[in-house]
């Protein structure tokens, strides 16, 4: 079913051919962690290769904080290749040759699944700050829907980075019996106060815009930019390691060879932060930021659990291959290693990379590979286990 809404910067996504829209209607509707019921949600989400008799060759994809479900096709609103097509694609790692691949924008999202820029179909009118605050597991049990839906029962993977990574995290703590493996990369299972503080930075630069107008923008036809510009700017330093901004930029100067004595972009790297501030701002709605990095903030999947992150994935008989990187102090490695040991505690068959790279966090996004090398030998393996024959 196509949708009434949705956000009004993001384009019309149920009129993008590539993408589909559905409207889940779960009986007694969706009871959200924070005790609040939501009404029909609208899911927006891709798929790529073909699913097959026995539908055992399902493969979630979970995207992170300002990704959407348009990991492998030119983005409609960027026009930019897919945000993991490295990952995923005909003969890449997650072989959409081999593969049934979804991916749906989460809840809170703005690229057509519910979100504060979407109408409330109780009221007729924008959610804005009176949508429910959403959690990681709201987002999973939103995908889970959206599977029964595609009558989709066990998951042969699900896989993601950063806060898809806590999405699989949650997948595999929540629906043990529908995830054959997992491959959660660069992520926690809870969000560390470093992180929070960051996300409580960027959530103030967006609220201190005078255009935000306590998230009524909308209805007063302005928009919060310099402020949602200012926090992907500073998010995006987070994202970078030090080498990386070094090798990358220096202290080199943008387009003149002695400074100006001004606050102008003297240096290339202002001119880059700038550069990532303005082009956000076009695909992505400032009501969603401030929800989605609230919901990673509250992720925490032991404590659900009475503290013990190894009572989380007692049940889960599912495969897990966990990924981090040596330059990611975002995310880690000591985060991972955390994971890995409740894994072991629990039982869990899991096997763990470390990836020697100065690229920082968003090393998972790109070409590394390592990182290549390490999903496609894990994938192969848990096919082979599973009975998937593989593509020639």
């Amino acid at each position: 079913m196509t949708a009434s809404h949705v956000s009004p910067w993001a384009g019309d996504e149920a009129n993008v051919p590539s993408s589909r829209v559905v409207k889940l209607e779960p009986l007694g509707g969706l009871k959200m962690e924070c005790g609040v019921g939501l009404p029909p949600i609208q899911v927006a989400y891709q798929t790529y290769g073909t699913l097959n008799s026995d539908r055992s060759n399902a493969v979630l994809i979970c995207h992170a904080l300002t990704g959407d479900q348009h990991v492998a096709n030119e983005h409609p609103i960027t026009k930019k290749s897919g945000w993991w097509e490295v990952m995923v694609g005909p003969g890449r790692p997650i072989d959409t040759n081999r593969f049934f691949v979804i991916c749906s924008n989460v809840l809170g999202g703005c690229m057509g699944t519910t979100g504060p820029a979407s109408v409330n179909p109780t009221t007729g009118k924008i959610f804005g700050l009176d949508m429910p605050v959403v959690t990681i597991k709201d987002m999973v049990k939103v995908q889970a829907l959206l599977l029964d839906h595609l009558g989709i029962e066990q998951l042969f993977c699900v896989a993601g980075g950063s806060m898809g990574g806590m999405q699989v995290l949650q997948w595999a703590a929540l629906y043990p019996d529908r995830v054959f493996s997992a491959l959660p990369i660069a992520t926690a299972a809870r969000h560390s106060s470093q992180n929070i503080a960051f996300h409580e930075v960027g959530r103030q630069a967006v609220m201190a815009d005078p255009n935000w107008r306590g998230g009524k923008y909308v209805e007063a036809g302005v928009r919060p930019e310099k402020g949602l510009a200012v926090a992907r700017m500073a998010a995006h330093i987070t994202y970078m390691s030090d080498d990386s901004l070094h090798r990358k930029f220096g202290r080199k100067f943008q387009g003149r060879e002695a400074p100006t004595f001004s606050f102008d972009a003297d240096f290339q790297i202002e001119s880059y932060l700038r550069h990532q501030g303005s082009t956000f701002v076009e695909r992505f709605d400032a009501n969603s930021y401030l929800y989605v990095t609230r919901a990673m903030d509250y992720f925490d999947l032991a404590a659900d659990y009475g503290g013990s992150l190894a009572k989380a994935f007692q049940a889960s008989q599912a495969r897990f291959c966990v990924v981090s990187f040596t330059s990611d102090w975002l995310f880690p490695t000591s985060e991972s290693r955390a994971v890995v040991h409740a894994l072991n505690a629990s039982g869990s068959s899991v096997s763990f990379v470390e990836i020697d790279t100065n690229k920082g966090h968003d090393a998972f996004l790109l070409d590394v590979p390592e990182l290549l090398a390490t999903t496609r030998g894990f994938i192969e393996a848990a096919a082979a286990v599973r009975g998937l024959a593989i593509t020639k």
